[in-house]
């Protein structure tokens, strides 16, 4: 994680001027001293730290629950566990479908959440686009026949809906992170 200290500028010489790609003209005409920039500064260094916080939180849980889905007991009907495939009939905790494809790509996206997490940008378009991801994953559930081959990863109507809610939320944390990252003043830490 970034230290907080590090998101309040440290003068380095670097941030003038060079870091006018993410804002528009106007804001470099804006006053730097004044107690609506200062304001704004700070909201966005607490919003970056909240949004790092949220890219290691998802991070962890992905993590957590792609190594759950190879524990038996966690993971019911173990033994009909494939490795991809509607065929996999295992579930975690009884209710997610699972195989160990599914598995090893929510530990994948745990390991990228945790790396990114490292820096305000990182976490803001991890969350963003794992977001759509997972977005794009609950239409792919939605259109697809559970019993086809097109299911390969596999996805049940339970999976389908957390990917529609863990989606959305990411998405909006990832906002959150990119308003922070275009804020007036001095920008914050990436």
């Amino acid at each position: 994680m970034v230290d907080e200290d590090s998101d309040k500028g440290s003068g380095s010489g670097n941030d003038s001027g060079n870091d006018s790609g993410n804002r528009d003209e106007a804001s470099s005409s804006i006053d730097p001293g004044s107690e609506d920039v200062k304001h704004s500064r700070q909201v966005a260094r607490r919003q970056a730290h909240w949004v790092r916080q949220a890219a290691a939180g998802v991070g962890v849980a992905f993590l957590l629950v792609g190594v759950a889905g190879f524990i038996p007991g966690v993971t019911t009907d173990y033994d009909q566990l494939s490795f991809a495939g509607h065929h996999s009939e295992a579930k975690l905790i009884g209710i997610f479908q699972v195989s160990v494809l599914h598995n090893l790509v929510h530990v994948l996206f745990g390991v990228a959440g945790l790396a990114a997490a490292r820096t305000m940008r990182g976490a803001t378009y991890y969350l963003l686009g794992a977001g759509v991801i997972y977005i794009a994953l609950w239409f792919y559930g939605v259109v697809i026949g559970h019993h086809t081959a097109a299911n390969f990863v596999p996805v049940n109507d339970a999976d389908n809906w957390l990917h529609l809610g863990l989606g959305v939320g990411m998405v909006l944390l990832g906002l959150m992170g990119r308003r922070a990252e275009i804020a007036p003043g001095e920008p914050v830490a990436r």
